[in-house]
This record gives C-alpha cells, sequence and structure tokens, in this order.
C-alpha cells in the first residue's frame, strides 16, 4: 500500500467522498419506498435486480467525480470502469442491497471507496433513509447520524461463543462455503441474517463481531472494508489474505475473534 497522501490531497478526497454520498441520497431518496418503483433483472438465471435508483445514483456520483477530480479513474456497479491517469480510482455501489431497497428496509447503502494500487484508502458507507454515514481513512473513523456525530471503533476479543454473527443470506454460496460458515455459525452467540451492506456498518460501530460472505464483487466490499478498518478491525479473504477484489470476505472485529473464524471456516478448528 503507497503511503499517505499529503493533507491537501487527503482533504480533497475526502471532501469529494462526502459530496458523493450527498448526492447519492438525494436520488435514492427520490425512489425509495415509492408505489411505482420497479426493477429490472440482471441475471441469467435467479433475480439480481436494478432499478432507476442505481443508475440515477451512480451517474450523479460520476458527475460529480468528472467535475472535481476528472483524471481518476472510476469502477461502479452499474456502468463499469472509466481509466485515469491519476493512479486513484473510485470504487461505486449506488445501491448495496437492492433487494432490501425493493423491500422498503432501511438496510440498503451506498457505498464509495478510493484508493491506489493495493486497496482503499478511504470509504464510506451511507444509509440515506436513516440519515446514518460511516466514513474511514486517513487515520480517522466516524459516524453521523440521528444521534450525532460519533468516533468508530470496533468491538474489542471475546471467545466466539460470545458473538454475534451476520451474513446477507442464509444459503452462501456453494455447499462448502456454506459448510464453513455453518461452522463459525454453530459456534457463535447469535447470527442474523439479510442486513447487505449495513452489517458491516455495525462491525464498525462496535455493534457486531463478524460478518462473513462469500460471491462478493469489488463494489460491494472497497468502502466497507476501508471503514472497518480504520475503526480497527480487521477484512481479509477466507484464507486471510487481501479482500479488497471481492470473493470470500471474512470481516472481524479484532484479530483473535478473525483468526477464530478463519480455523473454522478452513475447518480445522
Amino acid at each position: 500500500m503507497p503511503g499517505l497522501p499529503d493533507a491537501a490531497t487527503q482533504h480533497e478526497l475526502r471532501e469529494t467522498a462526502l459530496a458523493l454520498a450527498d448526492a447519492a441520497r438525494v436520488a435514492t431518496l427520490r425512489h425509495f419506498r415509492r408505489a411505482d418503483l420497479d426493477a429490472d433483472n440482471k441475471a441469467g438465471e435467479g433475480f439480481d435486480p436494478v432499478t432507476a435508483a442505481d443508475r440515477e445514483a451512480e451517474t450523479a456520483m460520476r458527475e460529480i467525480l468528472a467535475a472535481r477530480r476528472p483524471d481518476d479513474a472510476i469502477f461502479g456497479e452499474e456502468f463499469g470502469a472509466t481509466e485515469g491517469r491519476s493512479g486513484w480510482t473510485w470504487v461505486l455501489d449506488p445501491v448495496d442491497g437492492t433487494r432490501g431497497f425493493l423491500s422498503g428496509t432501511p438496510t440498503w447503502g451506498v457505498l464509495i471507496a478510493v484508493g491506489r494500487d493495493g486497496g482503499p484508502e478511504l470509504g464510506v458507507i451511507d444509509q440515506p433513509y436513516i440519515g446514518e454515514r460511516f466514513f474511514g481513512g486517513f487515520g480517522a473513523a466516524w459516524c453521523d447520524g440521528p444521534q450525532g456525530r460519533a468516533d468508530l471503533r470496533t468491538r474489542p476479543a471475546r471467545p466466539l461463543d460470545q458473538a454475534i454473527v451476520f451474513t446477507t443470506f442464509p444459503e452462501v454460496g456453494t455447499t462448502d462455503e456454506r459448510a464453513g460458515f455453518t461452522r463459525v455459525a454453530e459456534a457463535a452467540r447469535l447470527v442474523r441474517y439479510g442486513m447487505d451492506c449495513y452489517a458491516y456498518a455495525l462491525l464498525a460501530a462496535g455493534q457486531i463481531d463478524l460478518v462473513i460472505e462469500a460471491g462478493l464483487q469489488s463494489y460491494d466490499i472497497q468502502g466497507p472494508l476501508a471503514v472497518i478498518e480504520a475503526a480497527g478491525g480487521v477484512v481479509t479473504d477466507w484464507q486471510g489474505g487481501p479482500a479488497h477484489q471481492g470473493g470470500r470476505v471474512v470481516a472481524a472485529a479484532n484479530a483473535q475473534i478473525h483468526a477464530d473464524a478463519l480455523a473454522r471456516l478452513s475447518g480445522r478448528s
């Protein structure tokens, strides 16, 4: 990972990320819980929905980047990759949790990350309907919400049998991936499902201990990864390697419970 950018660059990236989140709030809330909200299915099999909110939010964010950071690269869920020449890449998921968005649940979010080679250096998880924003990067980690601003800090170490574990779908990934998750879940105190990116926000806020998922894309994890690491947590793949490209991901509140989870995911414990 490259060293920290200079103070002026940090300020510009931070302010741009917050401007992107502001624009995406407006675009997504224009459609949330509307009776006429409809979705297209991107999947050849099953159901992978996309709505006008997804497209409009990413478009709004791209317009801001074109004006403020025209030399940066962009990778977005809806409109793919745009090349840049600055060395910085923005990774955008305009609505993470579109199924939740369609259902009217406030568990979806806008995910924003920016970084250079090696992964994200700044991330945002924004929940527009609640008005909660989780930020992490350049030595800062905080949440703004209905109760004001507070620093983010992940939970201290505890045994797995006292831990709270989240995943989005009960049927995690492949048969082998589900078996690995089940080994962790059976040892945990409490397991919850279906929170999409909001589970990662709860981990950064010190409310839960583990989020374990499979089949992620880079835009699903880069924003949460930056926020969680800034708050003191650990995010890797299921082998303990880098997770910023997606795939199998385990996000943990601390190194101890991360190690416990990896052992069970691999069948070593």
